[in-house]
């Protein structure tokens, strides 16, 4: 009923990627690899780290819990994007367009809360490797996680109810994947300021300040490892910090192309292409680099697959 008062558009259509029709085949085909690679590859990353009992500590929990992220995150667009590709119908309904947005906005903030906490444990093994075991307790990660969540949770929620009060009418072509909300935001008849200074105060809250964080977590770790006599340390430190500050670039380098560097009314098509490697290409790379990069990952699952071997 509240749906129907406020607005006359029942569905959207989304116009999805900028390729042109003959070529949609070898794009499905291409996209669907990825996708499936994108969910193969973080459920064997939660796998390893459930049967490898030498992965059950902080840094591989806030990993398990990155890659259950990842899986969700990229399944809240790209089969949407898949389905529409191949049936060439392009309407989303009004129920299913606001859905999408609260779990895109949720699952992409989770993302940058946990690569926060991901830093910072970093920070205390190499900055304080006495202390570590006191500092990161079991309680305390936890207590990251359930946090982690429950702001998340809460900033999608507000940025959702806010733009479930809007009107659409007329105008209902997205010109997107998905359900973008700053695109939605541009086709509503409504006055969208509130919006418009909510998504800039979450953002400071959600990216701004975990970024900060994680740059000035990581500062300090580069000053301690540079401190660090033993050729051996600071190998085994460059190969802790080095898969989460590859995972780091790739997720907020997406985010600033995204938001801090928008395309012009006139053309969608960087939004777009930049989106896809927010949704499909990150979360696929991030099995890759944590498994190649990361000898702790190389090493467990060279001992689960060689277990399997033999019996």
């Amino acid at each position: 009923m509240g749906r129907e008062n406020q607005s006359s558009v029942s569905e959207f259509l989304l116009l999805g990627l900028p390729i042109r029709p003959e070529q949609q085949g070898v794009f499905f085909a291409l996209f669907l690899g990825m996708y499936l690679i994108t969910v193969l590859g973080n459920l064997l990353i939660l796998l390893v780290i459930r049967l490898d009992p030498h992965l059950h500590t902080p840094m591989y929990f806030f990993l398990s819990h990155l890659a259950f992220t990842d899986i969700t995150f990229s399944s809240v667009t790209t089969p949407k994007m898949l389905m529409n590709m191949q049936t060439q119908s392009q309407s989303i309904s009004y129920a299913g367009c606001i859905s999408q947005v609260y779990f895109f906005l949720m699952l992409g903030c989770l993302d940058s809360f946990l690569l926060t906490s991901m830093a910072y444990d970093r920070y205390v093994a190499i900055c304080h490797p006495l202390h570590y075991i006191t500092i990161m307790s079991q309680s305390l990660c936890f207590l990251l996680v359930i946090v982690s969540w429950v702001l998340s949770s809460a900033s999608a929620i507000l940025h959702t109810l806010l733009l479930a009060r809007l009107s659409f009418c007329g105008d209902n072509l997205l010109p997107h994947f998905f359900c973008d909300l700053a695109t939605l935001l541009k086709l509503s008849t409504s006055d969208t300021t509130v919006n418009e200074l909510f998504i800039l105060t979450v953002g400071v809250v959600v990216i701004t300040l975990p970024f900060a964080c994680i740059l000035v977590s990581y500062g300090c770790t580069g000053a301690t490892i540079l401190r660090v006599p033993s050729t051996k340390g600071l190998h085994k430190a460059l190969s802790t910090c080095g898969s989460h500050l590859s995972v780091v670039a790739l997720y907020y380098g997406t985010i600033i192309g995204l938001y801090f560097f928008p395309s012009s009314n006139n053309s969608n098509d960087k939004d777009v292409i930049v989106a896809i490697l927010d949704t499909l290409i990150t979360p696929m790379l991030n099995p890759f680099i944590y498994s190649l990069r990361n000898q702790d990952m190389k090493g467990a699952l060279g001992n689960i697959l060689s277990r399997g071997t033999f019996s």
